[in-house]
Parts: structure tokens; C-alpha cells; sequence
């Protein structure tokens, strides 16, 4: 008998670590593996998707590129990669579980109260600052006034907030309806993905020259030749982060696995809509299946359809979307060019409505609308989304509110967040902001690639667990974005006397 038909050493995992013990019920049947039912099942890809194609491709990856130069850009083919296995092992433990990957992190010492507290901080210090609200409104001002809204006037800077915090009245209304958050987010994300990869990939063939297209090709592959000059830091650290989709984001993933119904996930509920909707009883603690031949078949079906939402939609698309980003940007703007914020967008809109079509401002501007609306949208949701799991999983207290109707407590959290936003809207300019957002990311990607390890040799049955090369990869993740963590705060401190 080969070591993979040899039957599992044990059936369910030794442990339940500090939560409640899971219960134990067959693993739900996928659908049988075929193309149209991939199209069906696959969805929380398509939503990180949307969110990841943001502010990292329309700000910090044309910004590198311009004044940096395309020699550094195999740190986003580095950074996509790693990401991919952090999502595939958290989801890994969902699936098992049907609980986020944030269940397991409360299962591990010093247990749920300390953890649930530490991610809802984290989550809001990578995610409460509105500054993709800002660089979204400032994509609109552009495209309508067609100018650049100038910084220190009042009158611009105004009318700036203003479009922000209608736009994060917008994803107040747009969070309300749909059946399931997950569904209405899914139904969104492919709507704004479909417009902003039909946009990049028509310009990019159609006005990039193809020696271009090496050039950034290599810059990929690092190859590319250095070009000398300063490093920013802080931009290093954002793009490092934000290349696939950063922080929390990447684990909130496994939230939306969970709603969609993928694994044991069907078996725990969903976080419901207010509009539109059932009642959806989430269950507090997860559900297990012993590793049993049978279920041991259907668990491989349901990481067939993992692996394609996450490889060949999520992966390949966060790559293609930077590198779209990146080659219109140095088709467009001239090598050196001192840009920054909404400007990197704006100089790629201004190239092209100059040389080619003057419609062109409008349409490039819009698609950076698209772009940033889509990740503001997502982010809002996964803020409100990891606080709100947090708090249910880790409080019986939480749990017995409104006659523990989860809408609840992720409702209260959405207006707490979106009264935040509004508040903060002139606290400083977006592109710092989102330096320091991207950064954290960074620093939540390095202690959660650890506790992943963790929690899926603890807590998953033996037959379940990865093999030890990608625990080896999730090793490699957290080094690499300690060391940004590391040398963006070193950056920040070095100048102080």
C-alpha cells in the first residue's frame, strides 16, 4: 500500500486548543468538479481580487516605477507568491473547521480574549484611515473637473472631503443589501473587475510599445538593471504589502470562504445582510469531520476549487493587474518624473489625452475610480468583518446580543467605522496615510504567517495538514515581511536626533 492510500494515523484533531470543543459532523458533498461548476462555486478570490487591485497598483507600484525604476518590482512577484500560501493555509483550516482562520488564532495561547482584542486593533490600524476614500474622491474631482485637485486650496481640498464622505456613504448603503454581505460583495467585485481589466488590457496592447513590455517584464522577473537612487522605505514596505492584498485582508479571505459554504463552512452560517435577508444563526465555535476515506475524497474536490479561486483568479490576476498598472505607467509617464498620489494617475490620463485621445482623461481616471472605489468598498467590509468575527467568537456576551442576531454587532461596527471615516477626513494627506496602512499590513502578514503553522498542525487531523515545504514557504513569508516592518520603522526613526 502506497503512503498516500495508507489509512490516517488519526481521525479527528488532538486538540481543541482554548475554545469550545468542535463538533463533529460528515464533510458536505461539492459539487462534481467541472468547468461550469467552477464558475458557480468559485467568489471569495474574485472579492480579495477586487479589493487587492487598488491603491497598490494606481499609487505605490506606478509611483516605484517612475521615480524608482523597474529593478525592485521581483518584490511583487515575491510578495503575490507568498501571499497565495497564506491564503491557501488559512483557508485550509476553514475548510476543516468551517470557522476563519481568526477561530484558530483564538484557540492558541494566551486564548480568545487576548487574540480577539489584538486583531480587531490590528485590523483597525491597517484599515480605519480613509485614504483610499481620498485618492477614490480625488479620481473623481479629476475626471469631472479635468484638473488635478491642488493641494493647500481650501476650495479643492474641501470639495475633496466632501466626495469622500459620500463615497463612504455609498459603501454604508451598498453593505446593506444583497442576502448574504459575502453574495452582494461577490456580485460587486466581478461587475468592477470586468471594467477595470477590459480598461487596462485594451490601453496596454493597444498604445504600449512592446519594448515596454520587456522592460516591465523584466522588472518582474528581476532582471531588470538597478537605476539608482534613494530607496523610499516606507513606498517599499506598501508595495510589498499591498502587491497581492495585505494584512487582514488576507485573512478575512477565509471569512468569505466560510459564507460562500465552501467545506464545513455550509454547516456554520453566514454573516446576513440587513436588507433582503434571513435570519442566519453563526454558529460560535467550529465543525469538524473525522478523516474517514470519504470525506477524505470530497476534502480533495473542495481544494480542487480552492486552488482555482485562489491560483488562477486571485494569484494571477493581482499579478497581471500590477503589471498592467505598471507598464501603462512607464509608457506613459517619462522615467524620473517626480510624481506622487492621485498625480500618478492623473500623468498616465494626461499622456494619453494629449498623444492619443483627449476622451482618454476621463476614461482613465474613471477606471482609477473603479480601481479604488472597489478596494475601499472591500476594506470597509473586511475591517468590520474581522472585528465583528473577533468580538462573536471570543464574547459570550457579544454572542447574546439582539438575541444573538450577528447583523447586529456587524451593523454597529459599520456605522462606528464609517463615523470614523468621516471624522478623519482632514487629518492628513492620502499617500502618507496609506504608507502607513500599507506598512501595518506588513507587520500583521509576519505574526499571522506563524500562528498559521500553528494552528493547522494543532488543530487539523493528521491526514489534513500541509506538507512541511509549505509550512518552510509560510516561514519564508513571515521573514520577508519582518523585514520591511523592520527597516520602514528603522526609516522612520533614523532621522530623529
Amino acid at each position: 500500500m502506497s503512503r498516500r492510500d495508507a489509512p490516517p494515523r488519526d481521525l479527528l484533531p488532538p486538540t481543541s486548543g482554548l475554545g469550545p470543543p468542535f463538533e463533529v459532523a460528515d464533510l458536505p458533498a461539492p459539487p462534481p468538479f467541472s468547468m461550469a461548476n467552477v464558475l458557480k462555486v468559485i467568489g471569495p478570490g474574485a472579492i480579495l481580487l477586487a479589493t487587492a487591485i487598488g491603491a497598490g497598483e494606481w499609487l505605490v507600484g506606478p509611483v516605484q516605477a517612475v521615480k524608482h525604476g523597474l529593478d525592485l518590482f521581483w518584490i511583487v512577484t515575491v510578495a503575490i507568491g507568498l501571499q497565495l500560501m497564506i491564503n491557501l493555509e488559512g483557508i485550509r483550516y476553514t475548510l476543516y473547521t468551517g470557522e476563519p482562520i481568526y477561530g484558530g488564532f483564538l484557540r492558541l495561547a494566551p486564548g480568545p480574549r487576548f487574540w480577539g482584542v489584538t486583531y480587531a486593533l490590528l485590523a483597525f490600524l491597517q484599515l480605519c484611515l480613509p485614504a483610499l476614500a481620498l485618492l477614490c474622491a480625488n479620481a473623481f474631482f479629476s475626471a469631472w473637473m479635468g484638473r488635478v485637485p491642488s493641494e493647500g486650496v481650501p476650495s479643492d481640498e474641501r470639495t475633496a472631503r466632501w466626495i469622500a464622505a459620500g463615497l463612504i456613504l455609498l459603501v454604508l448603503a451598498v453593505l446593506h443589501f444583497g442576502g448574504t454581505v459575502e453574495r452582494m460583495l461577490e456580485r460587486a467585485s466581478w461587475f468592477m473587475l470586468s471594467f477595470i481589466f477590459l480598461f487596462l488590457l485594451v490601453v496596454n496592447v493597444l498604445f504600449i510599445p512592446l519594448a515596454t513590455w520587456a522592460a516591465t517584464l523584466r522588472g518582474f522577473l528581476g532582471l531588470a538593471p538597478g537605476e539608482g537612487g534613494p530607496l523610499d522605505w516606507g513606498l517599499l514596505g506598501a508595495l510589498a504589502a499591498t502587491a497581492g492584498s495585505g494584512g487582514v485582508g488576507n485573512l478575512t479571505l477565509t471569512n468569505w470562504t466560510r459564507d460562500k459554504g465552501f467545506g464545513m463552512g455550509a454547516l456554520t452560517g453566514a454573516i446576513p445582510s440587513a436588507v433582503g435577508s434571513r435570519k442566519v444563526q453563526l454558529s460560535q465555535h467550529g465543525k469538524v469531520f473525522e478523516a474517514t476515506p470519504e470525506n477524505l475524497q470530497r476534502w480533495r474536490v473542495w481544494m480542487r476549487y480552492v486552488t482555482v479561486d485562489q491560483v488562477w483568479v486571485w494569484a494571477l490576476f493581482c499579478f497581471v493587474g500590477m503589471f498592467l498598472n505598471v507598464n501603462l505607467a512607464r509608457g506613459a509617464i517619462p522615467a524620473g518624473t517626480q510624481i506622487g498620489g492621485i498625480a500618478a494617475g492623473a500623468e498616465q490620463a494626461k499622456y494619453m489625452a494629449e498623444h492619443l485621445w483627449s476622451g482618454f482623461w476621463f476614461l482613465t481616471l474613471f477606471n482609477g475610480f473603479w480601481i479604488l472605489f472597489s478596494t475601499q468598498l472591500g476594506n470597509t467590509d473586511i475591517l468590520v468583518r474581522t472585528v465583528t468575527d473577533v468580538l462573536w467568537l471570543s464574547s459570550s456576551r457579544v454572542r447574546g446580543f439582539r438575541g444573538g442576531d450577528i447583523r447586529a454587532i456587524y451593523y454597529i461596527a459599520l456605522f462606528g467605522v464609517s463615523l470614523f471615516g468621516f471624522a478623519t477626513l482632514p487629518w492628513g494627506r492620502a499617500t502618507e496615510m496609506f504608507k502607513v496602512l500599507g506598512n501595518m499590513a506588513g507587520f500583521v502578514l509576519a505574526v499571522a504567517s506563524i500562528q498559521i503553522i500553528l494552528v493547522n498542525r494543532r488543530f487539523l487531523p493528521r491526514a489534513l495538514r500541509p506538507p512541511v515545504w509549505r509550512e518552510a514557504v509560510l516561514l519564508a513569508a513571515s521573514a520577508f515581511y519582518w523585514f520591511f516592518t523592520v527597516r520602514w520603522l528603522w526609516s522612520l526613526v533614523r532621522p530623529l536626533p
